[in-house]
């Protein structure tokens, strides 16, 4: 399944697995996990209702982040990036990021168009590597 305003992959191995190599890989293109969020642990605490494994990571380029906003301070409600890890119904594990160009494009800033497009590559990147390893 795809979005319009996400991309992945589904892989054939358990989420520790590809999580620790998406872990390397972001900060390989200069992200840091801000946040870790265990939406599974979440919803069977509140709610009580089993889940499959989802984590949502927030994940962050410092450099990236300063430039945008530098261009629009409002821009930090956008962030972090989010990169999604779920169990994919027995297909594996589906990692999916948030497409920065979709996300910042509500903004309606020409200028903040290259700082997505560089973040949206560098994510790309991450997936590369991920989906390679």
């Amino acid at each position: 399944m795809t979005s319009d305003y996400t991309f992945g992959a589904t892989l054939n191995q358990p989420i520790e697995a590809v999580l620790a190599r998406t872990e390397t890989a972001l900060v390989d293109q200069g992200f840091g996990v801000l946040t870790r969020i265990d939406l599974a642990a979440t919803i069977k605490a509140k709610l009580g209702i089993d889940r499959p494994p989802y984590l949502i990571l927030g994940v962050c380029n410092p450099g990236l982040a300063n430039l945008a906003l530098d261009i629009d301070p409002s821009i930090g409600a956008l962030l972090p990036s989010s990169v999604v890890l779920r169990e994919d119904g027995g297909a594996g594990t589906r990692i999916e990021m948030l497409d920065p160009i979709a996300a910042l494009a509500i903004t309606g800033s020409d200028a903040v168009g290259p700082v997505a497009t560089e973040a949206a590559e560098r994510l790309r990147l991450v997936l590369d590597a991920v989906v390679a390893a």
